[in-house]
């Protein structure tokens, strides 16, 4: 085995956390059952790294072998849950999506025309797995004219079979991006290829948004607790003699909130951000402002851990009036969280 794919595979399991580590190794399905029984997964990590490594040159790992592994770690750690995540948060990736028209049952030759299409381009590696979701996850590593592909920085895509939907990794470099676009479109016999502004690191909530099923995969409400007693806290047990005050006021942002983002928990997106241009306006004669032919240019940028389920609690606060401005609650339905807004 390679000194360099030799290093590669220690550094992903290296990355893994312990308490999983076993879970993805049989999901690689390199190292047999037997194999894997006779490291002992209780010692210090270092010890365990180094007997799989072990393990691994006896069966001579290639470096498409050891991309795979990759692969697997990155599938694993943006589909854990929430609290998995949390503890693998160096490993999770930020995803921003391409839409690429393709037709059903092409698969294969989709991969095998992405594949020749690397193929001869120098100093570039493409591995591929298909996972039980009907996914395609795709690692690209990047070389130059002069460099060997970077191995610990590659670019992933997902590629969900029958939509028309591909994922990216942020993390592509800006002129490897044309040419995988150039892959893409190639790759699912179409003439273009469009960007959508849309970006998160969580990989389930960018698929719930762009297929529009965010109020059915992230559904967890119970539907028969009435809307008042969920929305004001109110329990039939609550002592007569207090009194809610505004509680109509309270009743309708409420029912406005549940109007606008539904009645169920929000996809996670971090920030939107809104790039402003317009033109100052004045009946004034002589203002500076006025006169000054380039536009007035701002950005704004929302942040927050989950920004969606942050602006439907605003209302109900009491923190903004109800309904908000649209430009905040259309980010599901426009399906992008940046914005550009210029003046009609």
């Amino acid at each position: 085995m390679d000194e360099t794919v030799a290093e590669f595979i220690k550094r992903t399991i290296l990355k893994i956390p312990l308490n999983e580590l076993t879970t993805i190794l049989k999901a690689w399905d390199f190292l047999s059952e037997n194999q894997l029984q006779t490291v002992n997964f209780r010692q210090r990590k270092e010890s365990v790294v180094q007997h799989l490594i072990h393990l691994c040159e006896e069966k001579r790992a290639s470096l498409n072998d050891a991309a795979l592994l990759d692969i697997i770690c990155k599938f694993y750690s943006v589909l854990l849950t929430q609290e998995s995540q949390t503890a693998l948060r160096h490993h999770t990736l930020d995803w921003g999506n391409f839409i690429v028209s393709c037709t059903e049952g092409i698969w294969k030759s989709w991969k095998l025309c992405l594949f020749f299409f690397f193929f001869f381009l120098n100093k570039v590696t493409v591995s591929f797995r298909e996972t039980e979701e009907n996914a395609v996850w795709i690692r690209i590593a990047w070389g130059t004219q002069y460099t060997k592909p970077n191995q610990y920085k590659p670019t992933y895509v997902v590629y969900y079979s029958q939509t028309p939907y591909a994922f990216k990794s942020s993390s592509t470099l800006r002129r490897n991006t044309p040419l995988l676009g150039q892959a893409l479109t190639v790759a699912s016999k179409h003439h273009q290829i469009v960007k959508m502004d849309l970006r998160s690191r969580y990989l389930d909530s960018l698929k719930a948004i762009v297929f529009k099923q965010y109020n059915q995969t992230f559904e967890t409400h119970n539907s028969a607790t009435p809307l008042q007693e969920r929305s004001l806290g109110l329990d039939i047990n609550m002592d007569s003699r207090i009194t809610h005050e505004n509680i109509v006021e309270k009743e309708r942002v409420q029912r406005i909130t549940q109007e606008t983002f539904g009645d169920y928990p929000q996809p996670q997106l971090e920030f939107a951000q809104y790039k402003l241009e317009t033109k100052f306006k004045s009946d004034l004669n002589g203002s500076i402002l006025a006169e000054r032919e380039e536009p007035l240019r701002c950005l704004i940028k929302f942040s927050s851990p989950h920004l969606l389920e942050a602006l439907k609690s605003l209302a109900p606060a009491g923190i903004a009036d109800a309904p908000l401005s649209p430009l905040l609650t259309c980010i599901p339905n426009k399906r992008k969280n940046y914005f550009k807004i210029r003046d009609k």
